[in-house]
């Protein structure tokens, strides 16, 4: 169900201005460059409008990696 990992790499693309940027569900803030705490609010932020759903803080600190964060979604989009 990573249908959204293509998604989500055009997001994060678009939010760390880096075009060829390539993400895995292992990705996360210390193995993308310039991924520091605004640009993690951007990125929620961008992923939040984008699906129409909204993460609480307590969710998003349990949060490992973007496999983590696509394993949250689903269950909020209801595919989970």
């Amino acid at each position: 169900m990573d249908n959204l990992l293509p998604e989500l790499q055009e997001i994060f693309r678009d939010v760390f201005d880096q075009p060829d940027l390539v993400i895995t569900r292992e990705s996360n803030a210390s193995t993308v460059e310039d991924w520091d705490s605004l640009a993690h609010i951007n990125l929620v932020t961008a992923i939040e409008q984008k699906y129409g759903i909204k993460f609480a803080l307590g969710e998003l600190q349990e949060l490992k990696n973007v496999g983590d964060m696509i394993d949250l979604m689903q269950t909020k989009l209801g595919k989970g």
